[in-house]
């Protein structure tokens, strides 16, 4: 059996932290900012941890 390779678009969309929690950025924040409200917008800054639904999935991509 050959390697499982880790899928490259996921390890550049994703961080895995030094405890092994996965972060992201968060979405909504790339066209029609126009009208969202700046207030939304400016939460919407920064990564975030992603939700436990998804981690088994990610790590799966990531080879993990």
């Amino acid at each position: 059996m050959p390697k499982m390779k880790s899928h490259t678009g996921m390890g550049k969309r994703v961080k895995v932290t030094g405890r092994g929690k996965i972060v992201a950025q968060q979405a909504g924040l790339r066209h029609k900012l126009e009208k969202k409200p700046s207030t939304h917008t400016r939460r919407l800054t920064g990564t975030v941890e992603l939700a436990k639904a998804d981690v088994k999935r990610i790590k799966k991509l990531l080879g993990r």
